[in-house]
């Protein structure tokens, strides 16, 4: 599988899993199924309520039509770069310094997908707007992202972010936060010292440094970060870095 090599925030490059183009497609018609299920429920009920006003009409389909023109990154800021499709698919989107995607950069990746799926330009050389060669540039984004050496779309790019493959589900790596035992003593005070990019590049980090059992790179990432806290430690690499993500949950919420 294709991957590509992202700085973290310890300035070290982790080789992470991009998601591969099918993948990428069949959780775009998930997604789509969904909002085309959620708008034909929506239609049923409708149907039952009493009649009303056209005018009245107009504003409950507005109303209705809300959670599917904001579907894409409510579901993506919520659920840490997720939608449905994504979610069944094993994917996820992340920010291409390898941590979380922020809240500018999912809504930036939607503002363009009127760029990177142009299905307008349909309605557009329908109604003689547009001539009718301009139709491939509906292809746009799907070809950007073919093209593209890491399979980004036009709003990838622009948001700076990509879309990794991850068969992991459990619910701790979906956010930084876990749960601590209420008698937990933490370690590291210091950790404090570390920013939210650095504590969901660590997140990412332990995640790959499972996967691909790779204890060199848990190794460099401890060192770097006491290098960086100036602070010891005489835990193994993998139980230091996660010892360090429950100090910060421990502290967060105490």
């Amino acid at each position: 599988m294709l991957t590509v090599k992202l700085d973290t925030g310890f300035n070290i490059e982790v080789d992470f899993p991009i998601s591969p183009f099918h993948r990428r497609m069949f959780a775009y018609c998930v997604d789509v199924l969904v909002m085309f299920l959620y708008g034909l429920l929506c239609s049923k009920i409708v149907g039952f309520l009493p009649q009303k006003s056209l005018s009245e009409k107009q504003w409950l389909w507005i109303i209705i039509g809300l959670p599917v023109l904001f579907y894409y990154p409510v579901m993506e800021i919520l659920t840490n770069g997720q939608t449905i499709g994504k979610r069944i698919l094993g994917i996820r989107v992340i920010a291409m310094d390898g941590g979380q995607a922020s809240v500018s950069q999912f809504i930036l990746r939607w503002v363009f997908r009127l760029a990177d799926f142009p299905f307008w330009i349909f309605g557009a050389i329908a109604a003689g707007s547009l001539p009718w060669w301009l139709s491939f540039l509906v292809f746009s984004g799907i070809a950007c992202v073919i093209i593209s050496d890491k399979s980004q779309r036009i709003g990838d790019i622009i948001a700076g972010t990509i879309v990794i493959f991850t068969r992991s589900n459990t619910s701790w790596q979906d956010t930084v936060f876990i749960e601590v035992e209420s008698d937990y003593k933490p370690r590291y005070p210091q950790v404090m010292q570390l920013s939210d990019k650095d504590l969901n590049s660590l997140k990412m980090i332990i995640r790959t440094v499972k996967k691909n059992n790779n204890h060199e790179l848990a190794f460099r990432i401890a060192e770097r970060i006491k290098w960086k806290l100036n602070m010891q430690g005489d835990q193994d690499a993998i139980d230091f870095l996660e010892t360090l993500l429950k100090d910060y949950n421990y502290y967060s919420n105490h």
